[in-house]
Parts: structure tokens; C-alpha cells; sequence
């Protein structure tokens, strides 16, 4: 060990790792240049720690940067580091976790220090859908070196330590950290989609933990599965009146009533995250209009930031192997200036990530998929291998009274009610869908996770091909 073993870089690493784990790598490593005054500088470590340990059992690297030498700050030695340590991990199949505390590049390393973060880039988009990536922030991360957790699958900012910015607050035109801090973990937290947890140190560990446990250690595996105790045929009471709170749906429908929320700061009208049914890990996407304990809701219709955020998700999922589940109770698409001009391209992201994808795909249709956006979110026309469907849902092309006005365009108002019920019996019901095929069964609520537990286990081995490309270019 260096001798800097005790400072909070190494604790830090000690307090995420299963106790007496961790393995350094590296620790005799110094600054190699001299400029600037740099000889007087005791550089240990180079100012990050690496090396190896255990997560309940399992294989993590993991890298700390250390303030107390030259701020953190990346040169040409630190990314050498962190470069050879994600070839370590490629290598092995294991995730990284990178925990941030950083005053930037080296100034005194110019462009020694630039060609170092860019290595380090490098590394992570190379990784990316190979291994998973954590970026822990804990204090500051700021400018090229803020773009380190954007190119991470998870990112956790410590709450009250935690800065992440591209631009210090008091250089963005007619603002000052006074008048919006736009560093801080809160409103970094509200504003971009690549969070996960703002909190405590404690509640990030956890998190890290639950999710290094329920998530593969790289792509060269299938599903994961661990045992199950939960009861395989256990009803799900009372969940048709929760429709709208999709984070206590998969509570229910999961083993244990246990579900992982990911990306939660953000585009809460859509939420993803992790359950196991059956010991299998399952990766979820649903439309929420609500939430359990709060007062705060949320419109059900589709937006660009919700889409965002779930072919992200599905990307994510296919990559690594994970079964999906599509959980859909939408009306339309939101209606607003800003959504004509980015829906549209994220409506192409979203139904490109479910066209791709190959792992198994199931959709359970709550209430309503209506429209076009009700055909987004996962329906058998972009490839989900089966689709259910409560047995009261409405899935059509437009609700009643709007079809009715349409279709008997200056008729009286009791003709237009009159034929609003007429269509919505005879196009809107989920038996209609389900009579052309659209849905593979219609299901009584309670009955859920048994019809999914079934579901994931027979489409467990499905092997898709798809025709040479690249990558797709939506």
C-alpha cells in the first residue's frame, strides 16, 4: 500500500468493497513530469488509487481519485492508471467503478494531461455494452472531466460534496453560483438523465451494491438468474388500483416485492429500473402517472425525455443481455412547441432501441395504448415476442368522442356520444386487439406475475439474428 493508505480516497474504496478485499495496483506510480515547479511536488499514487476487490463475492475494479494530491487532478501517469486498469477489467469481464474527486487536468501536463483523458474516453466507450460502468462523484467534477460519468451506465452524486459541471456556474452568461448553482448534486440531479442517486455516501454504496448484485459482470453471459423464495404463484391483490404507480406495480410483481429504479431525477413519467422474477433479472419500462407518498403526478403521454430515457434503458438491456418488460398505459404524446421539435427523433430512438433489440421483450398493456404512442411502448408490431393485456384495457387508434367527432363531424351532440360508445366497443376494447392478434392474452391484474413468470422462463434460450449492419444510425 502507498503511503497515503489512510486518506479518504482509499476509505472510500474500503467502505464501498467487502471488507479487506481490495487489492492496490500501482501504488509506487509518480508524476513523471518536472515542469512548473512539479519536482518539489510529492505525487503518491500519482492521485488516484486502483486496483481490485469484491462486491459481495463478485469482482469489481475500481478507481479513487485522491484530492490531497495536486487536487485530483488527471495527468499523464493518473489516466495511465485508469486506462490500464479498464483493460484489466475488459479482460476479465468485471464491471468498474470510478469514484470522483478531481480539480480537472493537469495544467502543469498540458497536453500530456488533455491525451490523457482523452485515452481515458476511450476506454469507456470502448467498454460501453461490454462491461458496466459506475461513476461515484464526491466532490468536485468539473469541465472535459464531468463528461466521465456521461459516458458511465450509472452515475451517483454525492449530495452535499458532490459538484458535477461542464462549465463553473459564474462562466455561464448572466448567471453566478449565488443566483443557480448549476454544479450542485440537486439541480444537476433534476436536469440531466445520466443520475441515478443524489444522497448520502451510505445510500450510494447501497445502491452500487444492489445493483453490482442484480446485474451481469459483462455481456458474454446470458440471463441472470439467482434462486427465488419468493412464491411463484403469488397473486397481486389490489394492483389494478395502483395502475398509475408503476414503481409499487413492479414492487408487486417482483420477487420479494424488491424493484431498483434507475435515472428516478429525471423524466419521472417514465420510469426504468431492475426486478427478478423467479430469481431472473428482468430490466423494466413503464409509464407512470404517479407515485406512492407523494402528491406529484404526471400526464400519460409519451415525451421526448421520457423516450430518452427508455431506449437508453432498452440499449442497455440488449446489450447485456437482460430481459425487458414493458409495462404500457399511455393516451397519447405530449403537446407543446418543444415537443414538436424533439419528439419525433425521439420517437425514432425509442422504436430503433425495441426493433434491435433481441432479448426478450414482454409488454403488459394496464389501462390504455392508444395511438401511435401506445404502439411505441413495446407493442408486438416492433418485435415483442408476446403481448397481455388486463382484461379491461383500451388499446385503439384513438379514443371515442375524438374518433366520433372525426368520423361525424357536425352530427349532434347525442349522436356523437352514441357513436363514441359504438367505436369504443367495437375498436378500443382489448378483446379487439387481442381477436387480430395484437394481443397474445387478455389477463385478470392479480394474475400478472405469474402470466410473466411464465413468460421470461419459456423465452429464456430465444436466439434472434439480424441481418449485418454496423450499428443502427438512429
Amino acid at each position: 500500500m502507498n503511503k497515503s493508505a489512510n486518506n479518504s480516497a482509499f476509505t472510500r474504496i474500503q467502505s464501498l468493497l467487502d471488507a479487506g478485499s481490495f487489492v492496490e495496483i500501482g501504488a509506487n506510480v509518480n508524476a513523471r513530469s518536472t515542469n512548473f515547479h512539479l519536482y518539489k511536488e510529492q505525487t503518491p499514487a500519482d492521485g488516484v488509487i486502483t486496483g481490485y476487490g469484491l462486491i459481495d463475492g463478485r469482482l469489481v475494479y475500481v478507481y479513487s481519485q485522491d484530492s490531497s494530491v495536486l487536487g485530483g487532478s488527471i495527468g499523464e501517469m493518473h489516466s495511465r492508471k485508469i486506462t490500464q486498469l479498464y483493460d484489466m477489467a475488459l479482460k476479465m469481464g468485471a464491471p468498474v467503478i470510478g469514484i470522483l474527486d478531481c480539480s480537472g487536468i493537469r495544467l502543469q501536463e498540458s497536453t500530456d494531461a488533455l491525451q490523457g483523458l482523452g485515452s481515458i474516453y476511450q476506454k469507456q466507450a470502448l467498454a460501453s455494452g461490454v462491461i458496466p460502468q459506475f461513476t461515484i462523484v464526491m466532490g468536485n467534477c468539473g469541465g472535459g472531466v464531468s463528461i466521465l460519468p456521461a459516458l458511465s451506465d450509472f452515475t451517483f452524486v454525492e449530495s452535499k460534496k458532490g459538484n458535477l459541471f461542464l462549465q463553473s456556474p459564474n462562466t455561464i452568461p448572466e448567471n453566478s453560483r449565488e443566483k443557480c448553482d448549476t454544479s450542485s448534486a440537486d439541480w444537476k440531479a433534476s436536469h440531466s438523465q445520466n443520475i441515478d442517486i443524489c444522497g448520502t455516501t451510505e445510500e450510494i454504496y447501497a445502491e452500487v451494491r444492489r445493483l453490482i448484485g442484480i446485474l451481469p459482470s459483462n455481456n458474454r453471459f446470458s440471463v441472470v438468474q439467482e434462486p427465488c423464495v419468493d412464491n411463484l404463484n403469488r397473486l397481486c391483490e389490489g394492483i389494478n388500483n395502483v395502475a398509475g404507480d408503476t414503481t409499487t406495480i413492479l414492487s408487486m410483481l417482483g420477487d420479494n416485492y424488491e424493484y431498483i429504479e434507475t435515472k428516478k431525477f429525471t423524466a419521472k413519467e417514465m420510469s426504468t429500473g431492475f426486478i427478478r422474477l423467479n430469481g431472473m433479472t428482468i430490466g423494466c419500462i413503464a409509464n407512470c402517472q404517479n407515485e406512492a407518498n407523494t402528491a406529484e403526478t404526471y400526464p400519460d403521454v409519451l415525451t421526448a425525455d421520457g423516450m430518452k430515457k427508455a431506449a437508453s434503458f432498452v440499449k442497455f438491456c440488449d446489450a447485456f443481455h437482460i430481459p425487458v418488460l414493458t409495462l404500457c398505459n399511455i393516451s397519447g404524446f405530449e403537446s407543446s412547441f418543444e415537443a414538436e421539435i424533439e419528439t419525433p427523433a425521439a420517437c425514432a430512438s425509442l422504436i430503433a432501441a425495441y426493433s434491435y433489440a433481441t432479448v426478450p421483450k414482454v409488454t403488459v398493456v394496464l389501462e390504455k395504448a392508444m395511438g401511435s404512442a401506445g404502439t411505441i411502448m413495446g407493442s408486438k408490431s416492433l418485435g415483442t415476442d408476446l403481448v397481455y393485456a388486463w382484461n379491461n384495457a383500451q388499446i385503439g387508434a384513438m379514443d371515442g368522442i375524438h374518433a366520433a367527432k372525426i368520423l361525424y363531424e357536425g352530427e349532434s351532440a347525442a349522436t356523437i356520444r352514441e357513436k363514441a360508445k359504438e367505436y369504443d366497443a367495437l375498436l378500443n376494447e382489448a378483446d379487439s386487439a387481442a381477436a387480430h392478434g395484437y394481443v397474445d392474452a387478455l389477463i385478470n391484474p392479480e394474475d400478472t406475475r405469474k402470466y410473466l413468470i411464465s413468460a421470461f422462463e419459456m423465452l429464456a434460450t430465444k436466439t434472434e439474428a439480424r441481418s449485418y449492419k454496423k450499428h443502427p444510425s438512429v
